[in-house]
């Protein structure tokens, strides 16, 4: 292997032959000819970018370049060749985009061969690439090290890390190296779940805003036993939940226990500890466990699908719910206003939030990329402001318009199907930059206004997910595989009483015996490595 590709960079130095190399380098590593990752890097930043690059403003080369990018389509995206703002954005950049864009379903196993064929595209868009792959493809040099492109061609990015410094901890592989980029999303309103109380029902009731569990508990009971609705039936669903995970985290801040690295854990003075087994865990369960036998909380959270929360929700038949924005109740939203996390026993009163690095692995470019400065500038783009709004919301005039105080508003004739048709935000995943200033499609008045009874309550910052190498990552796989199995099952039992808490300290062995202690000195090691 080391032969072949020294006589072929000794004969030809070109570009193209550079993918021919790469096509039978990628060969060879994948039948297992080579134990050494280095010898598949191929590194196109040392060359410079091409003449005519400009590295400000628009275009940003002067002669047409072309490019391929491999990417998830969700279900409410059109094709993206189609979309207005990508061609609008070939016009003022002079980089042509061949779109290999694949649906959702099946993606997957695409991407999978995508990495694995040798014809490797330019770009990984939108592609849901983890902390695995990035680790994988990055030290095997398929995926190339993005740093140095970060700090000479992205200021927008660039200027981001430097004031979210976790951010970029939270991206960079063991080996040092950057591999794939994030959403980044600075505003609160669009990292949390607000408490929504139906406003309503409690003037009704003549009834406050609960403050504690027993005022929320006495909250409850009016709502499920005296008719706030006024039809003479006992139809209200005092309280629901999306799921078995939006139930654990929230309310588990007014116990003082939030979620860090992406797990179940907390963070004081740089110790980190999984409250799996923790004493404040168990009196929180003992609390669902009450709201869930009383019948103050939908029954149906365990088992129910997604379409019943969200039509309890736009009927307006929910007391307290948890939603990110008033979206999925826009008819019933003038019964409902935000409220701020209770007070808990111990006097804790958190609300947990999700980091501003959101949606690992967004973007990534290829050592097949013979234009890895011009893509860096590409991308960079769109984490401006300019750049943000434009991706967002399309062209001015045609797709939305600027109100009185200068914020972007979608056009009249712009439903939120249509958004999906014109860029490819809707359906998640996407690199962008979401902020006060372009979120005004998601972030209304109402919800900017309950996400103020939150802000006082928030983590200082919230830490993600940590990079493992890959043979930490596969013994955490491991570990977590039984732990947060029986986690989960453990967890719903209690609340549902199928558990007993006489078995708690059972319960606690069971995780100690699982690896629970190996686990958390995992973590433990990846936040001196990363945040310390």
């Amino acid at each position: 292997m080391k032969t072949l590709t020294k006589f072929v960079f000794e004969n030809e130095g070109g570009k193209k032959m550079k993918k021919f190399v790469l096509l039978l380098i990628l060969v060879g590593f994948l039948a297992g000819g080579c134990s050494n990752s280095e010898e598949v890097k191929q590194d196109h930043v040392d060359e410079g970018p091409s003449e005519g690059f400009r590295e400000e403003g628009m275009p940003i080369v002067e002669e047409e370049i072309d490019l391929r990018f491999f990417a998830r389509r969700s279900p409410v995206n059109s094709p993206y060749q189609d979309m207005q703002m990508f061609q609008e954005y070939e016009e003022m950049t002079n980089m042509n985009i061949e779109w290999d864009d694949v649906p959702q379903d099946g993606f997957a196993e695409r991407k999978n061969l995508e990495f694995s064929s040798g014809e490797l595209p330019d770009v990984f868009y939108k592609s849901d690439i983890s902390q695995l792959e990035a680790v994988e493809y990055g030290s095997s040099g398929i995926l190339i090290p993005l740093e140095e492109l970060l700090e000479e061609y992205a200021p927008n990015l660039t200027a981001l890390y430097e004031e979210y410094p976790e951010i970029k901890a939270s991206i960079t592989a063991p080996d040092g190296h950057i591999y794939a980029l994030p959403a980044l999303i600075t505003l609160n309103a669009a990292r949390t779940d607000k408490i929504w109380i139906n406003k309503t029902w409690l003037d009704n009731l003549g009834l406050k805003e609960p403050t504690n569990p027993d005022e929320l508990i006495e909250v409850l009971t009016a709502f499920r036993d005296n008719d706030p609705n006024g039809n003479g039936e006992q139809d209200e669903v005092p309280m629901t939940f999306r799921n078995w995970g939006q139930l654990m985290n929230s309310m588990a801040g007014s116990w003082g226990l939030v979620n860090q690295m992406g797990y179940q854990l907390n963070i004081k003075d740089d110790q980190v500890n999984i409250w799996m087994t923790d004493d404040r865990l168990k009196e929180y369960l003992q609390f669902l466990n009450k709201l869930y036998t009383e019948g103050l909380m939908d029954r149906g959270i365990f088992t129910q699908e997604e379409s019943i929360f969200v039509g309890n929700m736009t009927a307006g038949k929910v007391g307290i719910f948890w939603n990110q924005t008033t979206d999925a109740f826009n008819d019933v939203k003038e019964h409902y206003i935000g409220m701020s996390p209770i007070v808990g026993p111990h006097g804790d009163q958190l609300h947990p939030s999700s980091p501003i690095a959101r949606d690992f692995g967004t973007f990534a470019i290829t050592s097949a990329n013979e234009y890895p400065q011009e893509t860096m500038r590409w991308i960079d783009h769109f984490f401006s402001e300019e750049g943000s709004i434009f991706f967002r919301y399309g062209v001015e005039g045609e797709t939305f318009e600027y109100d009185e105080e200068g914020n972007p508003q979608y056009l009249g004739s712009v439903s939120g199907e249509k958004i999906g048709q014109f860029t490819p935000w809707p359906g998640g995943g996407s690199p962008q930059l979401v902020t006060e200033k372009n979120a005004s499609a998601i972030n209304p008045p109402e919800a900017q206004e309950a996400q103020g009874k939150l802000d006082p309550y928030l983590p200082e910052a919230v830490y993600g997910a940590p990079i493992f190498d890959e043979d930490t990552t596969k013994e955490v796989e491991q570990l977590r595989q039984d732990i947060d199995m029986y986690y989960q099952e453990s967890t719903a039992k209690f609340i549902t009483g199928d558990l007993s808490f006489e078995k708690w300290e059972e319960y606690v062995a069971t995780l100690e015996n699982m690896g629970l202690d190996r686990l958390e000195e995992i973590y433990q090691e990846a936040y001196d490595l990363n945040y310390k």
